[in-house]
């Protein structure tokens, strides 16, 4: 609050020994962030991530974790009141960045396997279907508007009880460059959290992944157990 001055942030893994080479730090502006730049810093060098006053679309920027470091550099104000800088970070293995943004192909369908194995390892998992789609140009995203029939898994409360009773409600959101659009019958969600918001991964339709899964089940080659009735 009331920036002034800088300060470098440094960010470790609580994890030991830390394996740094495949960590991944993204960092998200707070919506009314405003009166510092923020650099990422290496061996004295900044490179501009957040410049301040910017009021476009509030994207995330990540990169590799080796040795990093941020640079938040208060801008010069007359009046610093009602000036708070913030930011929101995580750190994610490699492979968690993937999943949530896949660059080369990020509106591909899933293979069996990749959708056998995102119901094991994603932080949602739920059975339902599509109420509606809303576009957000802005931020190149849709928000999937979804009624729950069953919930699975959920590491945060991204689905909440439907007022009207039976099943639950919440969104998730994806690229808008994947033209979701909203249709009829049950669909298996799956995805990650991701600053507190939900992003999609696999979505097969259900009674694809109940044969999917009934194939794999034949063969020993099921990476987990899930009921699929």
């Amino acid at each position: 609050m009331y920036p002034t001055g800088a300060l470098i942030v440094n960010v470790r893994p609580n994890t030991f020994p830390p394996s740094r080479r495949h960590l991944t730090l993204c960092i998200k502006p707070l919506r009314d962030s405003s009166g510092a730049n923020i650099y990422l810093e290496k061996t004295g060098e900044l490179q501009l991530l957040v410049r301040d006053g910017d009021r476009g679309p509030r994207q995330v920027h990540c990169f590799g974790f080796e040795q990093r470091g941020l640079f938040v550099e208060a801008t010069p104000q007359q009046d610093i009141s009602r000036r708070t800088t913030g930011f929101q970070y995580e750190l994610t293995s490699r492979h968690a960045e993937s999943d949530l943004r896949a660059q080369s192909a990020p509106c591909r369908p899933c293979s069996d396997t990749e959708v056998l194995l995102a119901v094991c390892t994603s932080d949602f998992v739920v059975r339902g279907s599509i109420q509606d789609v809303t576009h957000e140009p802005e931020q190149q995203e849709s928000a999937i508007h979804l009624h729950v029939n069953r919930l699975y898994r959920q590491k945060s409360t991204v689905f909440r009880p439907a007022p009207e009773g039976g099943g639950w409600r919440g969104h998730v959101t994806t690229l808008l460059e994947c033209g979701v659009r909203p249709g009829r019958g049950e669909f298996l969600f799956t995805g990650h959290i991701h600053f507190g918001e939900a992003h999609l991964g696999c979505a097969p339709r259900f009674k694809d992944f109940q044969r999917m899964y009934k194939d794999a089940e034949e063969k020993g080659l099921n990476p987990c157990e899930m009921g699929t009735e």
